[in-house]
């Protein structure tokens, strides 16, 4: 399974922080948001990831991030010249995908819990059809919201209803078969002029192909497009390095631990970064792995 990140739109409830930078570039605590969604991709087992973004924030990514190689991925990057919706990843990455599936996370995503990496796994495990997540949410009305048989098949959803069927809201994180390309290119924008994902979910549903994956209380989903937002995020995040001792989407770490670096390799990205916090944590952990 191949993965890609849309890190696009103009983040204007960020407004004027993201006048000049793109919101997936921002920070949450001592990492850009961006390493939150790539880590979660990771922890998948994914390796080859497409990070779609504005033209103007294409040379950004590249010069944090580059290709990959130094972590064990394959890093591509592609432009969405307009927000035109969470379907047109789909069209734009079409090329990147080939014949393969695909999960796509949206690059304003934050998740953590234990117990988190089965439920990934699960997806990337995917053959036929449609997974997504369904995490039970105080207020469903904020939310696109899924009602479940008895087999955790969808039979329905709503984008933000009054009366919810269910507290089940759907996270941006989406695992998908192959088809999913000739669907996100026969469905029409809706009336706001976008290429809505809901509506290649829907197809889904029509077809008795989409499956949802109900997480457990466990998990931590946050909203990081507000500036509260990200400020609960990065205190999120603080609280739990600081208490566990353990850092949340360290990258270096990830790969080490899923095989896609072996240990000389970590040992030299943490020397490379060994006069932050960060590097020093990754010696750390070439320490205890020795």
């Amino acid at each position: 399974m191949k993965g890609i990140i849309l890190a696009g739109g103009k983040g204007t409830r960020l407004y004027p922080i993201t006048k000049v930078v793109s919101k997936q570039l921002l920070q949450i605590y001592d990492k850009p948001l961006i390493y939150y969604p790539l880590s979660t991709l990771m922890l998948a087992g994914i390796k080859d990831i497409l990070i779609i973004c504005a033209p103007e924030s294409i040379e950004q990514y590249k010069s944090l991030l580059g290709d990959g190689k130094d972590i064990g991925l394959n890093l591509q990057y592609k432009v969405q010249e307009k927000p035109n919706g969470l379907a047109e990843a789909f069209i734009i990455g079409e090329d990147f995908i080939k014949k393969d599936n695909v999960c796509l996370i949206l690059g304003d995503n934050f998740f953590y819990g234990h117990g988190f990496s089965k439920y990934l796994q699960e997806g990337a495990n995917l053959k036929h059809g449609a997974m997504i997540l369904g995490c039970k949410v105080k207020d469903p009305t904020q939310f696109g919201v899924i009602e479940v048989d008895n087999n955790n098949n969808v039979i329905s959803i709503e984008e933000k209803p009054a009366q919810p069927k269910s507290n089940l809201a759907v996270p941006g994180l989406y695992f998908f078969d192959n088809k999913v390309i000739e669907i996100a290119k026969k469905i029409k924008p809706s009336k706001r002029g976008e290429l809505e994902i809901v509506s290649v979910i829907e197809e889904y549903m029509k077809q008795k192909q989409l499956k949802a994956n109900i997480v457990g209380r466990g998990l931590a989903w946050l909203d990081t497009g507000t500036p509260q937002g990200l400020k609960n995020a990065s205190d999120f995040v603080q609280i739990i390095q600081n208490a566990q001792g353990f850092y949340i989407a360290c990258l270096e770490e990830i790969a080490y631990n899923m095989n896609f670096i072996n240990y000389e390799q970590l040992k030299k990205l943490g020397e490379l970064l060994k006069q932050s916090d960060y590097g020093q944590y990754i010696l750390k952990l070439e320490k205890e792995n020795d």
